[in-house]
């Protein structure tokens, strides 16, 4: 929308409070800080179509910002960048001091990677450009999936943090393993602890395993076990994987000295830590992060992250890829008809066939609601419409009811798009026009039967 046409907003102009139509979700509490009142209702137009449920208040200076902050509580901020009041940054900082940080998704008329870079980096959760707003009911979405889990992992750290000082305060030293070696690793001495830690019925068995000589004969690795590494990407404690008796691995995180006696030609005294259950729920905080939790596939974040990644490949292999945008269907008329459950249960059938007619290099993806992407690297134009093809055979043919059917259109770098916003746009005007020659086909075969 050019600035011509825009009807910017004084104070006191717009009503302060939105309400979204009545929905079976739960409130969406938003507040804008925008000059901008067709800008505004654009955005409160694209989540009422995605079925949210919108309240909503619209402020334009920072001690409105504070202000409204202070007495209510917002699940998402929608903010107008670049504002002549405010830096975007400030808006990052106000809501970092808060105990709940609250998700902020910038509205811009023109997306610049490096300003979103710039912003992503500085904690905004994403940004959208009014030219498609259309994005903004999955940006919202992932925006608060995110921070629903942000919130999950520090209340889990929080417990984990709680449950090892009690713990420490029970039994003092004896959580940790400690041990004392000679240069070529060989154990001399072992705690109780680090031998139940390794599933050994006492200390004088496990003096007989060599576990710590891959640490002390390896250079780099004894330098970061004893916090000597020059190396500065090595300056955090030493973790390795070591085995339990039962074969089992265990990550463990390693702290060292070097000890001098006299009548020893020198020998290490280490710490061993049990990191194995915070790594892998670590993992998991990272899978959930990037996958979508209804059919696994990679979520909306992770594709354009994909995306991005293939254009800097082929940009140095001057290999083109391709890049699928897929549409379930009829999916408002099977969750009318069989209820949402079937309609659940129809996306995973769709997410399934795209696992199948994938390779190991490819990346199947949920954009959002009933939209799907499929990234080939390394494919023309020709195989990728034969991988169309072939999902759209095997989705009608999976022999499960009702019966499915997908639109697909198919976009090829660099000749269909040079960026990310460019090659998605190519993809979604495909599958539109696809749609567009399918009704138009339906609608004949109507006529001439009739």
């Amino acid at each position: 929308m050019s600035s011509d046409s825009r009807e910017r907003i004084k104070q006191g102009e717009l009503p302060l409070v939105l309400n979204g139509s009545a929905g079976r979700r739960l409130p969406l509490r938003i507040l804008f800080v925008h000059r901008d009142v067709a800008d505004v209702e654009l955005c409160m137009q694209a989540l009422k179509k995605a079925h949210f449920k919108v309240s909503a208040d619209v402020v334009l200076t920072p001690d409105q910002f504070g202000a409204h902050f202070k007495s209510k509580f917002y699940d998402v901020v929608l903010a107008e960048y670049p504002s002549p009041n405010w830096e975007g940054r400030r808006e990052l900082e106000m809501l970092r001091l808060r105990e709940r940080q609250t998700p902020c998704i910038f509205l811009m008329d023109t997306v610049q990677p490096e300003t979103v870079a710039e912003l992503i980096s500085s904690g905004a959760a994403d940004c959208i450009g009014m030219d498609h707003v259309g994005h903004l009911p999955v940006a919202v979405r992932r925006a608060l999936s995110e921070n629903h889990l942000r919130e999950e992992r520090d209340r889990t750290e929080k417990k984990l943090r709680h449950s090892e000082a009690r713990y420490r305060a029970l039994v003092g030293n004896l959580t940790y393993g400690i041990c004392r070696c000679n240069i070529k690793g060989k154990f001399l001495d072992v705690n109780p602890a680090l031998a139940t830690m390794l599933g050994y019925a006492s200390r004088e068995e496990l003096l007989a395993v060599n576990l710590a000589a891959d640490v002390l004969c390896d250079p780099a690795k004894r330098a970061q076990l004893l916090g000597q590494s020059a190396d500065q990407h090595d300056a955090d404690p030493l973790e390795v994987e070591w085995k339990r008796k039962n074969g089992a691995t265990l990550k463990v995180r390693l702290s060292g000295r070097e000890v001098k006696n006299e009548g020893e030609t020198g020998s290490y005294e280490i710490i061993v830590e049990n990191v194995t259950q915070q790594r892998k729920l670590e993992d998991h905080l990272r899978q959930q992060a990037a996958k979508d939790p209804l059919t696994g596939l990679a979520n909306y974040r992770h594709l354009v992250e994909t995306v991005d990644s293939e254009i800097k490949r082929s940009e140095r292999t001057t290999r083109e890829f391709a890049l699928l945008f897929l549409d379930l269907d009829g999916l408002k008329q099977i969750n009318d008809r069989f209820g949402h459950l079937v309609g659940s249960q129809a996306l995973c059938r769709l997410a399934d066939v795209l696992c199948i007619c994938s390779r190991k290099v490819d990346t199947p993806a949920r954009f959002g609601g009933d939209e799907f992407a499929l990234v080939l690297p390394e494919t023309g134009p020709a195989p990728a419409n034969l991988v169309a093809q072939r999902i759209c055979d095997s989705l009608a043919n999976d022999g499960r009811e009702p019966k499915l059917s997908v639109s697909i259109g198919v976009a090829i770098y660099p000749q269909d798009g040079e960026n990310v916003d460019s090659l998605l746009g190519a993809a979604d005007a495909a599958l539109y026009a696809m749609k567009t020659r399918a009704h138009s086909t339906d609608a004949k075969t109507r006529t001439k039967t009739a």
